[in-house]
């Protein structure tokens, strides 16, 4: 399904969504664009083809997909970037309206040659880099070299745990980009904070998971058996986009931007 033909939103608002029924609730509650992405607890990684497909065909609002193939740092091998090359290749060709992804270097800067070769190989698709930009040594270097790249937005806190305390810092990324790439503000946004973040960065987009947690259908339980080996939620609790959230952001970024 193509996306839908609307004039551009005053703040665009991103919604991480990992299913099909997430991103409709996210569509249906005003959100602008889906991060789609897997295991979004992790941070977010690639997600399947399968999901990819059912999501462009049940909402109309753009779809950008992360190109991440494992959790942790942003440090890649050489076989982890041949799996990301493969995977860019097949997200695009099935409908992906973008890429979100970041590549680094293990000193912290950002790992240009490869950012490059995704950036390339994404053509007209706008590439995210995404917050591994939180990470970097010099993120005002590091700007500069995204925007010679070409990349499209850059997904930040500021530096922080959330984009609300990072505030000062993502308006100074804001004034150094000169409209040459995208800012968006993302990690803790929620409806209580979201106008005062805008007004206080500048920015015209921003991100948030709008995340909720919801009982599991399954009827039997079996206790003490764990599909994992990381700290996390019981089987029996599955996330999914809380419509409520997405709806009251979009609600008060509306409500600020009125004379």
């Amino acid at each position: 399904m193509a996306p839908a033909s609307t004039r551009d939103p005053e703040v665009l608002v991103e919604v991480v969504a990992d299913s099909a029924h997430g991103a409709v609730l996210a569509e249906a509650a005003g959100a602008h664009r889906i991060e789609l992405c897997l295991a979004v607890g992790e941070g977010g990684l690639t997600p399947s083809i399968g999901l990819l497909r059912s999501v462009r065909a049940a909402v109309r609002i753009p779809v950008v997909a992360m190109l991440r193939p494992r959790r942790g740092d942003f440090l890649y091998s050489q076989d982890e970037f041949f799996v990301m090359r493969q995977d860019l290749d097949l997200l695009l060709q099935n409908g992906a309206n973008g890429i979100v992804t970041g590549c680094l270097l293990p000193d912290g800067a950002v790992d240009c040659t490869r950012m490059e070769a995704i950036v390339r190989a994404a053509g007209r698709a706008p590439v995210t880099f995404h917050r591994a930009f939180d990470l970097v040594r010099d993120q005002e270097q590091t700007l500069e070299e995204l925007i010679a790249l070409k990349v499209a937005r850059v997904l930040t806190s500021g530096l922080c745990a959330t984009a609300p305390l990072g505030a000062s810092q993502i308006r100074r990324m804001r004034e150094q980009s000169r409209g040459r790439i995208a800012v968006i503000a993302g990690a803790g946004v929620r409806a209580h904070n979201v106008a005062q973040l805008v007004s206080d960065t500048g920015v015209r987009e921003v991100h948030l998971s709008a995340s909720c947690f919801v009982p599991s259908a399954m009827a039997h339980q079996v206790a003490g058996v764990a599909m994992g080996t990381l700290p996390q939620l019981a089987e029996n609790m599955l996330r999914d986009t809380d419509a409520d959230e997405v709806r009251a952001v979009v609600a008060a970024i509306s409500a600020a931007s009125r004379p």
